[in-house]
């Protein structure tokens, strides 16, 4: 990380705010993007108050091309190619295939799969052409690699992110780029309060148990934060925060009839919280 100009998306809250801390801890020179102007300024801010070094930072939304295109062309002619392009920011919704609007489906698709997609685009072409090598970090998830009920939607982005990644890492190699795919479970972020249960009301008791355990099953930030330099470092492809996630990933794969028994026990327990369109 040391004197390597490092992107990291969805950088003013979460996940991207913890990265970006903790690579400027570890020497990085910040380019910052998010779409929150008020929290990219306050991470913008803090990097900086700690000795560190933000070589540009701009809000905007990573689903529009034309915004990443020219953040990207004005990044190049200032401080030619980077290093290490991190795509931290997401978005979430969960809910069965009868409540989810399309509007749903194509938030998670063009947030969490083309957002990627575009910075990617734009960013890692002059990575090869520089000959320098560096790294791709895409933020997938758990819903990334292990089918979980009411995820359809948000598996579609994080499940797409994760073949982009496998493809990537095999094409990039020649040019001395590693890959990187981060498959976080629970994290303590803003994003696990607000994602939005559709169908679902939130003020039901049964839905706020589930909540707060889910809740305090999460993981802080700076934990992802810490998986990702240490996994860019060893050189490691799949990034797992936490255990669980290893685990339960190897026994979906060793042991799928179980795994499909309990994912039904699953989708059964949260359908039972579904509030009836006709109340």
């Amino acid at each position: 990380m040391r004197g390597a100009k490092v992107l990291v998306t969805g950088a003013a809250s979460g996940i991207g705010r913890a990265t970006a801390l903790a690579a400027a801890d570890a020497g990085a020179l910040l380019v910052l993007t998010d779409i929150a102007e008020e929290g990219l300024a306050d991470t913008a801010e803090s990097i900086r108050a700690a000795g560190g070094t933000v070589l540009a930072s701009r809000a905007f939304d990573i689903t529009d091309y034309d915004a990443v295109t020219a953040f990207a062309a004005d990044i190049h002619a200032e401080h030619d190619a980077l290093d290490i392009v991190m795509n931290v920011a997401g978005v979430s919704a969960w809910g069965t295939v009868e409540t989810l609007e399309h509007r749903h489906w194509r938030n998670m698709v063009e947030v969490n799969l083309m957002g990627p997609i575009h910075v990617i685009e734009n960013f890692v072409p002059p990575m090869v052409r520089a000959g320098r090598g560096g790294a791709l970090v895409n933020v997938s998830s758990a819903a990334g690699l292990i089918a979980l009920p009411w995820h359809a939607a948000y598996s579609a982005g994080k499940f797409g992110i994760r073949g982009v990644s496998e493809v990537l890492r095999i094409d990039l190699r020649r040019h001395g780029i590693s890959v990187h795919l981060v498959a976080p479970g629970a994290v303590n972020t803003p994003l696990v309060h607000s994602v939005d249960l559709v169908g679902v009301d939130r003020d039901d008791p049964r839905v706020r148990k589930l909540t707060a355990k889910f809740t305090g099953h999460a993981i802080p930030p700076e934990r992802v934060a810490n998986a990702i330099l240490r996994g860019v470092e060893r050189n490691r492809f799949i990034v797992y925060s936490s255990f669980d996630i290893r685990f339960g990933f190897w026994w979906v794969r060793k042991f799928r009839y179980p795994y499909d028994f309990l994912m039904r026990r699953v989708s059964a327990t949260f359908s039972r919280l579904l509030v009836s369109k006709s109340s």
